[in-house]
């Protein structure tokens, strides 16, 4: 390994102050002369058809000075996708879930904008609704998208080899259905937008975001403006979670306003608007079907997965495909179906997050529970022979580079003392693994990409120009660290200039888990083309060859001759006195299959690296309550290699949180004919920091061939894996298998009594057989 100097060490966040002294602004917190606020005017009716919209006492009402409808619009509609285009960011003849978009109002204050937004009168013509997969797919079910027959927005078909033939051949066969409840993302920060123009015509417009350019382009279309002259401002981000990925309909709306008032406009979602007018995670009902060999060897697969989509497509192709590439990528399978549903309901859209898929993996693991036990096997030695390895192609040929899936099992296990504690527990108290893998991007055609630019400054500092995106994760931390270290510079020599659309080029997003492999890839590149640049200057003066310099320490050394140094900044200065200013330029295109497609064509190389990770989770339940205290979780995953160690410990404790903790136990939405009952922090139960169990985090780290130093994707392998550690160890206290998730006390205690049930009548079974005549 090599010696870094910034690279792999342990070092605060470049943004840490600023969050935690309040000095970091947030869209909410931006203030500009004139400016009005927006409110948005909701359907309190999960499906109607609208048949009149008044705006003219809103119009009329003082201090409005804009009202906007669907009329206003070019009708366009938002897909993230071409084939997927469904949703209009202003209803037009229909509604479709509460708190869908009808119209907006832009006034002098908050006050009267809302008072604005109760003089729009809106009719409506109600429509049957329906508010389950398997209701909307019923052949009287009321269709929610004319032209989708079933309301099935997406099907995502898979076969590889002879799935009924592995069946036949295998020693054992187990079929079993999991269910999973949607959850909110909950970010810290309520979505926010501020647009105004200049007097260009320009546009400018700040917002929570997991990529600008992926705003920026929607924006442009849809207000069929130029796209250079729409700006996608950088902006402190409060979470995204992947809920944050897509253009949502306030953007457009609130710059439809500004355009119209040539005012700023602000509109901030109250935290009720933020669960169900963005996005959600998918509910989801799956049934899984396993055959094994005598070793507990997956020889055959299939799976069906039936998903709550709500009213529209969002991601649809994505979610609908990723949990089974999730599980493909952890797990060897020689044969295998998949048939992959998204149905339209009458609830708000649901997007990509980052646990999705944990009805699907904690269904996946629990099978694999109930087989070991089947078969006589301990878990973990079920999981360690179908574990993935380095070197081989997924079912869907992808070729998997590096992978230390073994090892983060056997680490996580040595950790959690899985062999002092597996079955040897009292009751009520138990121990569970859970396994998962997560894919390091995935083609995007031309937005699959990032270059970055750097800067050399006179006095020896550098500015670093990049489309990554900070939100929360620790891209700024990471691009600085790379900068750095290739410039020889400490990482307070490094300005950022980053997720600006109007001068920083073009980059696929923070939500795709590629602003290391591919981001930080690209900076990396165009720091080493300056470094090549400050070599050349500096090799004339030290009468040495380019190759034989290095830089450390804000210095340039020869090699070997430690005493041969020259200041950086001198070197720079003299760049300029000779007509050459010292700038560096850099790109990485991931080279994955171009012709791979979700839907048409699922096959080829999805992206050139994965991520692994194994949670132990150890836990007591309460027989009388149902509640579940989590006393330790070890988590462990393969990073290729940790850029900055301290960054993924934090990365892997809130994956525990939001994956485990939150998702498995607390986190859920309760309904009551289409509309979310739990809205707010007060009913929807996030884990604080006082709720959290101690948590061992275990970097592993297999140098990925392709990755900056080796790294890749660091963290969401965590998130998964937790939820299915939970759950098999809820499963393992209590002694009965869990498939209904999350893992709330009510379920806990209807498993337990019906154990007892069960556990009464096997008895009763015994001692008739054995006792006719006393009957």
């Amino acid at each position: 390994m090599p010696d870094y100097s910034i690279i792999g060490k342990r070092m605060p966040r470049v943004d840490s102050r600023a969050k935690v002294t309040g000095e970091a602004k947030f869209t909410a917190d931006l203030k500009f002369p004139r400016m009005l606020v927006g409110k948005i005017l909701r359907s309190p009716l999960p499906h109607a058809r609208i048949l009149n919209i008044d705006t003219s006492r809103a119009k009329s009402l003082p201090g409005v000075k804009a009202v906007v409808t669907g009329t206003d619009t070019y009708g366009d509609k938002w897909g993230v996708f071409r084939y997927t285009q469904d949703q209009p960011f202003l209803a037009m003849e229909k509604v479709r879930y509460v708190g869908d978009e009808v119209a907006a109002v832009a006034a002098v204050d908050e006050h009267t904008a809302q008072e604005a937004l109760g003089l729009i009168k809106v009719e409506y013509e109600e429509l049957p609704a329906v508010f389950d997969p398997m209701s909307a797919m019923a052949k009287d079910a009321p269709l929610i998208h004319e032209d989708f027959p079933q309301n099935i927005n997406i099907h995502v078909p898979i076969l590889v080899g002879d799935v009924e033939a592995g069946f036949a051949k295998s020693f054992h066969v187990q079929e079993d259905t999991f269910a999973a409840a949607e959850e909110s993302y909950f970010q810290g920060e309520p979505y926010a937008v501020v647009a105004r123009f200049d007097s260009d015509g320009n546009l400018e417009v700040w917002m929570p975001n997991a990529g600008p350019h992926m705003k920026a382009k929607p924006l442009s279309n849809a207000l069929r403006m130029p796209l250079h002259k729409v700006k996608v401002r950088k902006i402190a981000i409060g979470g995204a979670f992947g809920g944050r990925s897509e253009i949502s309909p306030a953007d457009f709306i609130c710059a439809l306003m500004a355009q119209q008032t040539r005012r700023p406009v602000k509109i901030v979602y109250t935290r009720e608007e933020n669960s169900i007018a963005t996005r959600q995670g998918h509910a989801m009902i799956t049934t899984i079907k396993t055959g094994v060999d005598r070793q507990g060897r997956v020889i055959a697969r299939d799976i069906t997965c039936y998903m709550d989509g709500g009213a529209y497509s969002s991601t649809g192709p994505i979610a609908t495909s990723v949990p089974f590439l999730c599980m493909e990528q952890a797990y060897r399978m020689e044969n295998v179906r998949y048939s992959g549903y998204r149905i339209y309901t009458n609830k708000p859209p649901r997007g990509m997050i980052r646990v999705h898929g944990k009805g699907f993996a904690c269904g996946v693991d629990t099978q694999l529970d109930m087989i070991a036990e089947e078969l006589g096997m301990d878990p973990l030695d079920i999981r360690m022979v179908n574990a993935r390895e380095p070197g081989e192609y997924t079912n869907t040929q992808s070729h998997v580079a590096s992978c230390a899936m073994k090892e983060t099992i056997q680490k996580a296990a040595e950790k959690a003392r899985w062999k002092e504690k597996q079955g040897k527990l009292p009751k009520f108290r138990g121990i569970g693994i859970g396994c998962n893998s997560v894919q390091t991007g995935f083609p995007m055609g031309i937005r699959g990409g990032s270059q970055a630019f750097v800067k050399f400054n006179e006095d020896g500092g550098v500015t670093v120009i990049s489309g990554v995106v900070e939100n929360g994760q620790g891209n700024d931390n990471m691009l600085v660290q790379i900068a750095a270290e290739e410039l020889g510079l400490k990482p307070e020599d490094i300005q950022l200039v980053t997720a600006d659309t109007e001068v920083t080029p073009s980059d696929p997003g923070a939500y795709s888990q590629v602003s290391t492999f591919v981001g930080g890839h690209a900076v990396k590149k165009a720091s080493e083309n300056a470094r090549g640049k400050l070599f050349a200057i500096a090799s004339e003066a030290m009468e040495a060859h380019p190759d034989d310099l290095v830089a450390k320490d804000r210095m340039i050394f020869v090699k070997g001759s430690p005493e041969k140094a020259i200041p950086l900044k001198k070197v720079v200065r003299m760049g300029l006195a000779q007509g050459k200013s010292v700038t560096g330029e850099g790109g990485y295109w991931p080279k994955v299959d171009p012709k791979r497609e979700w839907v048409k064509n699922p096959f080829g190389q999805m992206c050139e690296a994965f991520s692994f990770g194994t949670t132990i989770a150890e836990v007591a339940v309460d027989p009388e309550t149902g509640q579940v205290t989590v006393l330790e979780v070890t988590a462990a995953q393969d990073v290729g290699f940790a850029l900055n160690p301290l960054v993924l410990e934090g990365q892997f404790e809130g994956s525990v949180a939001m994956g485990g903790q939150g998702g498995m136990l607390t986190e859920y939405h309760f309904w009551n004919q289409g509309r979310v009952m739990n809205p707010t922090m007060l009913e929807y139960k996030l884990p604080i920091a006082a709720d959290m169990p101690k948590i061992n985090p275990i970097i592993v780290e297999s140098a990925d061939p392709i990755g900056p130093y080796g790294a890749k994707e660091a963290g969401m392998s965590i998130a998964m894996s937790a939820a299915q550690a939970y759950c098999a160890a809820v499963s393992n206290a209590i002694g009965v298998h869990m498939t209904d998730f999350p893992l709330t006390p009510d379920k806990i205690l209807k498993a337990i009594e019906d154990e007892k049930t069960s556990e009464v009548f096997k008895t009763s079974e015994v001692f008739w057989g054995q006792n006719p005549q006393s009957h």
